[in-house]
Order: C-alpha cells, then structure tokens, then sequence
C-alpha cells in the first residue's frame, strides 16, 4: 500500500510565512510563538519537502541592522546547506508595515512607492544569491475602498513602471529570476488590482518584458472570486504563464481561508492535481496555507505533512481516473478528444463549411455525456474504483 511518503522530487514547497504563521487574525493574538527560519528549514526537511520560500521579513526583521541581518542570512544557509533544500522563490513583503496601508507599487504618495521598489532590489539581490528562479509579486495593498480615492488609469501606469524597472534591473544584473503576479480579488484591500488570473494577463501583454512576468495564482484566490481554479491554471498554462503556484484550500467566495491543501473544495484539488500532473506544469508545488489558530507546533508540522500528503493522494487518484478503461470511452462518448480537431480541417475552405449538410435535429438530440463522465470522477475520488 502507497504510504504517501514525499520526497524531493515531488519538488513540495512552503513558504516561511506558513508554517511560521502565529496565528494572528483580525479577532485574536497569536496563537504561537514566533518560529526560527533556520528550525522551520530543518523541520520541513524532515517531512520531505524539496523547497522552502520568503518574504524579506520573513528572514529577516523588518528595520533589522546590517549584524542582524547578516546573521539571520547566515543561519538561514546553514540550514539550507545541511538539509539540501532549495530556495526556488522569494518574495517581499509590502503590505503589512504601516507606511503601506495605501499601496506600494501603486501608493498615491510617490515616497512610498520609491521606498518599495528599494525593499523590493535588496530583497532581489538576497533572492538571486540564494538561487531563486521565481519571485512574486502580491499586490494585497494595491487597490483601494473607494473609487474616488484612485486613479486607476495612474495606479496601472505606476504598476506598468515598476514592473519595467524590476524586469530591466534583473536582466541588467544578469539574474536568472522571472515574476510572477499573484492575482486576488480583496482582502486586505476592499478591492484589489488585478484581481484575477484573466486580469494579471492582460497588464502583463502592456509591459515592456512580457516574457519575464508570468503568474503565481492561488487556490484560494481564485475560489474567492468565484472562478473556476481549474481553467484559470489551465488558461495560465496555454498562455506559457504559469510560473509558480500556491496550492491551498478554500469553501468558495468568502474571506482568504488558506486551509491545508485538500481541505475545501476536494473536488476542484482532485480536478486541479490532474491538471498539473498531465499539463505540462513543471514547477514546485507550492504550499501557501496558515495552519489552523487552534493547533499548537505539533499541528503545525501535521498541516504540512497533510498538504504533500493530500497531494499524492490526490495525483495517484487522478492517475487511476486517466487509466481507467470506462473513463476512456466516457471521455469519447463526451467528445472530448473531438475538442482538440480543428473546426476547420486542413485543406477544407470556409466554402465547403458553408456548404456541408447538417441534421439539426438529430445534433440537437444528442447527449453530451457529461453526468456519467462526471460521476466517474467522483467514484475515483470517493476511493470506490
């Protein structure tokens, strides 16, 4: 029987923020105490992970002097060095100090903005010697809670600016780093920009280096929006977009839950790991969950287990859902492999589409065949094929 035992090539990865989350909300303190970058590194080792991720002030405390953070760097690659783990991603953190209670990138006041884009290049510099080949950016204060409080136009132009000046900086250095945007439709902001994978695509088609910004969409994200999390992935994968990813889980459009992977909406997990498993994505699966207020440290590290775990469980189901006989002829009863032939076959005009005889009554009759297909899905899922 499959114990489920990850190991680095499944290329599992958490954040800092995760696992070392105290359990802070709007209604509470903290639940736990703070945890070491250096033990989380040592600890998510033991539990098979592959990466480990940050946020400058996940490493290293905000306003920080040059002995602290150069000690807190140094430990930091210790563990990375002793445990094998990679930094595949880092990030900055631009919403949880005060001086971005406005925005950042996108802040009406100009000081702010050029404050960012400064903790952004040393948090660059730092990613790159660590390895980083990804790094996020999450607008969570980009946006506003009144339309009049903003000029969108602007706040796009000043977005455009800093992703041009980020994506030149990097090819200048000669970093082998991409971004990645992390769409969400609110929280904290009332409303936030590039809310969705749809609308982080289209921002990036109007910058100067389309090819070095890509996607770094959430489970949960989407969910609130109230998208498909399947065919937003599977739109960022036909786009060459998909970059990175954060893998959690959500109950549908309410506030940011970041459950453990699996948790939530198990059907779209199941439909999802399918996706990236046969898809083409080749990139860290990566956890950005908040292990739940109640747990002490033993929790903690069960919620991380569970994620990887989940995971598997959920790729070899999908596995078996693609080998099994009957779901090949309900897929081909489906016409589902008849979406990939084009409309236009080749050699044919429009004038032959034109003039070709069709039963209209007899297509009109026809099933799709989706509830048995459907229900397939779900026997897989449910452990009962």
């Amino acid at each position: 029987m499959n114990d489920y035992r990850p190991t680095k090539a499944d290329r599992f990865s958490f954040g800092l923020w995760t696992v070392g989350w105290q359990g802070v909300d709007p209604f509470g303190v903290a639940t736990r105490e703070p945890m070491d970058p250096a033990y989380a590194v040592d600890k998510l080792a033991e539990l098979g992970a592959y990466g480990v991720t940050f946020h400058d002030d996940d490493l290293i405390p905000f306003g920080a002097d040059d002995t602290l953070r150069a000690n807190r760097i140094t430990s930091f690659r210790k563990a990375l060095d002793n445990t094998g783990l990679v930094v595949p991603m880092a990030t900055t953190n631009l919403f949880a100090h005060p001086v971005f209670k406005e925005g950042a990138l996108t802040a009406n006041d100009r000081d702010v903005r050029r404050f960012a884009l400064r903790k952004i290049l040393r948090n660059l510099d730092l990613a790159a010697e660590l390895g980083a080949t990804t790094y996020v950016l999450w607008g969570g204060r980009e946006g506003s809670e009144s339309a009049a409080a903003k000029d969108v136009a602007a706040a796009l132009d000043r977005y455009k600016e800093a992703l041009d000046l980020l994506c030149a900086y990097v090819r200048e250095q000669g970093y082998d780093i991409r971004f990645a945007l992390e769409p969400k439709p609110n929280e904290p902001r009332g409303d936030i920009f590039l809310p969705t994978i749809g609308h982080a695509i289209a921002f990036i088609n109007e910058l100067d280096e389309p090819d070095r910004v890509g996607l770094n969409p959430e489970v949960g994200h989407e969910q609130m929006a109230g998208m498909s999390v399947v065919h937003g992935y599977a739109q960022a994968l036909w786009h060459g977009k998909l970059f990175h990813i954060d893998l959690n889980g959500q109950n549908g459009p309410r506030y940011d839950q970041d459950f453990r992977f699996g948790n939530g909406d198990v059907k779209s997990a199941f439909l999802l790991v399918d996706l990236l498993e046969r898809g083409g994505y080749d990139g860290p699966r990566h956890f950005d969950f908040k292990p739940a207020r109640t747990e002490g440290e033993d929790g903690v590290w069960s919620s991380a287990r569970a994620c990887m775990r989940n995971y598997l469980i959920l790729a070899e189901k999908a596995r078996a859902f693609r080998a099994d006989p009957e779901v090949t002829e309900a897929l081909a009863a489906a016409r589902v492999d008849q979406l990939a032939v084009p409309t236009l076959g080749e050699g044919e005009s429009l004038a032959d589409l034109r003039a070709e005889e069709f039963d209209l009554a007899e297509a009109s009759a026809r099933g799709a065949g989706v509830e048995h297909l459907d229900q397939l899905a779900l026997e897989h899922l449910y452990g009962i094929r």
